[in-house]
């Protein structure tokens, strides 16, 4: 069974950090392009940042490009997202989202387009208070 599982949101002042956790299990990530996204009440969900593990590359959304890291870890099967300098609009429900990278949709997972990722987890809230 597929399944992701995200981790460590919690609550943080404006200015801290947190970094998040995506597990995955049922399947190994090395094939796979790995998103996060976040979705604040009353608003669409919306790409943040994406890896993909078999070269490494990454893409960031420009509001958080030089505050936000995703990395990946092959041997926990498992993607990071580090955040510093947190603001209060950055509360939200964050999810990782995977997709198996193919020929059709390889550069399509870089529009960080919801539709293109197949596999969700359930979400961590993060809560930046002011």
């Amino acid at each position: 069974e597929v399944q992701l599982v995200e981790s460590g949101g919690g609550l943080v002042q404006a200015g801290g950090s947190l970094r998040l956790s995506c597990l995955l299990s049922g399947f190994t990530i090395d094939r796979y392009t790995i998103g996060w996204f976040r979705q604040a009440p009353g608003k669409g969900r919306e790409g943040v940042s994406c890896i993909t593990t078999s070269d490494g590359t990454t893409w960031y959304a420009d509001s958080v490009r030089g505050r936000l890291t995703i990395s990946s870890d092959s041997a926990k099967n498992a993607v990071f997202l580090q955040m510093i300098s947190l603001e209060p609009e950055e509360s939200a429900l964050y999810y990782c989202a995977a997709s198996l990278v193919t020929s059709t949709n390889a550069q399509e997972l870089y529009t960080m387009r919801p539709h293109w990722y197949d596999c969700w987890g359930q979400g961590t809230q993060v809560t930046v208070s002011a």
